[in-house]
């Protein structure tokens, strides 16, 4: 998996010799931004989860098509599923996010 900007020691770095003498308003953008960073790598996540629904729908029809609507509505169903189940992390991660920053900002005031 590709490193994350976050993650990378040079960055790491900058931001400790850059907080040295950073006013409180640059932590509070800092914290922000982490958060942000966060909120984007959830949401790329459930595209993900998307996307690897469209391609198993694809499947469905590839090769051994479905013969009976039972089939076809089994292969819906347990993509709605999966769709749904993603959706629902995507919800409860994002409610997570609220509280995370308003941690992160208390710590830096």
């Amino acid at each position: 998996m590709a490193q994350n900007a976050f993650t990378n020691p040079m960055f790491d770095w900058w931001q400790q010799q850059w907080m040295k003498g950073a006013n409180p308003m640059a932590k509070a953008q800092l914290a922000w931004m982490e958060s942000l960073a966060e909120a984007l790598q959830f949401e790329a996540q459930f595209v993900r989860a998307i996307a690897e629904s469209g391609e198993r729908m694809a499947r469905c029809f590839d090769g051994e098509q479905p013969t009976t609507s039972e089939e076809v509505q089994a292969c819906y169903e347990k993509l709605v599923k999966e769709v749904g189940d993603a959706q629902m992390k995507r919800l409860e991660q994002a409610t997570q996010l609220t509280h995370d920053f308003r941690k992160r900002l208390w710590e830096e005031i």
